[in-house]
């Protein structure tokens, strides 16, 4: 049977020190007790993912001040745990597209958005980003900031 995956976008956001200072943006999620992920959302229907990834950083961070570095070549699929399947039915999983983006000097992160998704958000050195995370999204972030990283970008 044929997984159904949700189109979906997702940022690893650096700060604007970079590339001085190699930090990565993660926030806590408002749902969910210390969970610590990257930004990301849906991609409407007809809509580029480019354009999904600065409206989805302007409704989750309240900016879309960034500038994108790279884009990662293929979409990365995960499967929703048995848990979190009802809340986003029909779908078994998403398959995202992820983006190396900066945060402009003048970007103001804003976390008390229209439907807030975060409660906090720190900067964390890229060698010890992984260690903040602690689920299930993991292994797609490993991927992601491993592909990240043979580009030269940390």
């Amino acid at each position: 049977m044929q997984k159904n995956y949700r189109p979906n976008v997702a940022a690893v956001i650096l700060s604007s020190a970079y590339p001085f200072k190699c930090e990565i943006f993660v926030a806590r999620r408002v749902d969910l007790s210390d969970v610590w992920q990257f930004p990301q959302g849906g991609i409407d229907k007809g809509e580029e993912p480019k354009d999904a990834l600065l409206r989805e950083l302007e409704e989750e961070i309240g900016t879309r001040d960034v500038e994108i570095l790279y884009e990662y070549p293929e979409w990365l699929s995960y499967d929703f745990p048995i848990n979190a399947k009802k809340k986003l039915y029909p779908f078994d999983g998403q398959t995202q597209k992820y983006f190396l983006v900066r945060l402009k000097s003048n970007a103001r992160v804003n976390l008390n958005t229209k439907h807030p998704e975060f409660s906090e958000f720190k900067f964390i050195n890229v060698k010890n980003v992984l260690d903040e995370i602690n689920h299930f999204k993991k292994p797609i972030y490993i991927k992601a900031l491993s592909f990240f990283k043979e580009k030269g970008f940390f």
